[in-house]
């Protein structure tokens, strides 16, 4: 996402650069704070929270799209990275979910 964003115009700097790598960031950091912390049910709900900003980003790859700062090929691989990961984390948040 850094790298995409690097090419952003100044003015989205603060707005929607900032918010982009602030959720891609936020999916793993979640996944590795939950891993720490104790029991599965914790871990599920740190799951749950990377699955938000797993969509969040969703939404803003496609507004980024929309407002011409990513070519739609850019787009359609990112989206479909985006969508990898939700599917990995909803089967994650399931296991976790059933093993309870």
């Amino acid at each position: 996402m850094y790298e995409l964003t690097r090419g952003f115009l100044r003015e989205e700097l603060y707005n929607l650069t900032s918010q982009m790598r602030r959720c891609s960031c936020s999916v793993p950091t979640n996944l590795a704070e939950g891993c720490g912390r104790s029991g599965d049910t914790e871990f599920a709900r740190f799951c749950s929270i990377a699955m938000g900003s797993a969509s969040e980003l969703e939404y803003l790859l496609l507004l980024a799209r929309d407002l011409k700062l990513v070519k739609a090929e850019e787009y359609r691989n990112l989206a479909e990275a985006t969508s990898e990961v939700k599917r990995m984390l909803a089967a994650l948040i399931g296991k976790l979910n059933a093993d309870r």
